[in-house]
């Protein structure tokens, strides 16, 4: 290997930061504790050499520092030099001074060139891998863009910009997601692990906040601070309610969330696979925000419990079913909307209230389990469950025919009884 390899060294790791985007002064430190650590393998110390790297020349010297002995008493050739050699490089010098000279990197053989390279590789490969854990730690909750490299059974590789990878888990993607190698994803930074000094970034396409920022991106005025997101709420590429607020009275922050005729809501259901998203004016009055989260279902009344985050909401017979939304989806949502246990009640008129029975009442002989396998489709009073066939009972709850038979039978018999 010629010394103008050995020196080219330098230049090759110039280039590296400035790909990698390592601080150069980081990187001539890196450098200079390199050629110590071969020294020091070398020699046993690196406490009598002065390293100095040029970063702009793209080169470096190698200076070593030696006491002068007498001749009979040199111990140490690489701390000491005798007199005699001194005076070889000036007649002045006597003993006990310190004679400089410079060290020329390739006469410490192949192997200490090769540790170097090894060495140097490694320190920086650490440095990259700090680097890339820094980066992506402050932008935990961001939205970044990436391209597909690998798709595996569960999870898929991205790679940004700079050469980074990034893990899109299959847990974290919306159901409906399909992608090809090299297409475009964007997903939020959900966190970054690191596990050894291996930095592994994790995204998602499902968690609340990529919502959040997609419609931060959207609509200008969130993005300026005029109007808050406040809550949101997410079945991944099913539905989702988001709660905004504005801080201008002039403002209506859900015409301004939706855009003229959807325009700016589109982009963001088209980015989440088709995702129906509500979204509502929030408010601190908890009975009219979950009023507003059962949109479009029209409320009765309500009946909170706020210890323990309760409320029983009681609706006219034919608003229970918008309420409650295709498999429950919509009381769910308003449920993780506004943090509070939603419980759907048919509101009895006053001809059948004598007549109908909540199915609250035979819990001493119905599995509370079951009743509320009923409850959760729309069927809380005992007329509601008999007024349904048999079959679409099973259908939609899903329970054995055994038990619905058993069900059926028994609120039969209370109105037999009571006939």
């Amino acid at each position: 290997m010629s010394k103008k390899e050995t020196i080219s060294l330098i230049g090759t790791f110039s280039e590296f930061k400035e790909i990698k985007n390592i601080d150069r002064s980081t990187l001539i430190s890196v450098m200079e504790e390199s050629f110590r650590n071969v020294i020091s393998k070398l020699f046993g110390t690196d406490e009598n050499y002065d390293v100095i790297i040029n970063p702009d020349k793209g080169d470096f010297e190698i200076y070593r520092n030696r006491t002068i002995v007498a001749d009979n008493e040199l111990e140490d050739s690489n701390l000491q030099i005798t007199l005699s050699e001194a005076k070889k490089i000036d007649e002045d010098y006597e003993l006990g001074e310190e004679v400089t000279d410079t060290v020329d990197f390739l006469g410490f053989g192949r192997r200490a060139i090769l540790t170097l390279r090894q060495t140097l590789s490694s320190k920086i490969l650490e440095l990259q891998k700090d680097s890339v854990f820094s980066k992506y730690s402050e932008m935990v909750g961001q939205i970044v863009s990436a391209e597909l490299y690998q798709i595996w059974k569960k999870e898929m590789l991205l790679i940004d910009e700079e050469g980074n990878e990034l893990y899109l888990p299959k847990s974290e993607q919306i159901p409906t997601d399909f992608y090809r190698k090299g297409d475009t994803v964007r997903a939020v930074v959900a966190m970054v692990e690191n596990r050894n000094n291996n930095p592994k970034i994790i995204l998602s396409r499902i968690s609340p906040l990529f919502l959040e920022r997609l419609f931060e991106l959207e609509v200008p005025e969130i993005h300026e601070g005029l109007i808050t997101i406040k809550k949101t709420a997410r079945m991944p590429g099913e539905r989702a309610k988001v709660a905004v607020e504005s801080y201008d009275d002039r403002i209506d922050p859900v015409g301004a969330c939706v855009g003229v005729k959807g325009s700016r809501i589109h982009g963001i259901v088209r980015e989440l696979r088709n995702e129906n998203i509500d979204v509502i004016n929030y408010t601190s009055n908890i009975n009219l925000f979950i009023s507003r989260a059962l949109s479009p279902a029209k409320i009765s009344s309500i009946r909170l419990n706020e210890v323990e985050k309760k409320a029983e909401i009681y609706l006219k017979p034919e608003e229970v079913s918008q309420a409650i939304g295709k498999g429950g989806m919509n009381i769910k949502l308003a449920g993780m909307l506004t943090g509070y246990t939603l419980d759907v009640f048919r509101e009895l008129d006053e001809e059948n209230d004598i007549e109908d029975i909540y199915l609250d009442e035979f819990s001493d002989e119905i599995d509370q389990w079951i009743i509320d396998a009923l409850k959760s489709i729309g069927y809380d009073t005992a007329k509601s469950v008999l007024n349904v066939s048999r079959e679409d009972l099973v259908r939609r709850t899903d329970l054995e025919e055994e038990t619905i038979d058993e069900v059926l039978g028994i609120l039969k018999a209370e109105f037999e009884e009571e006939a």
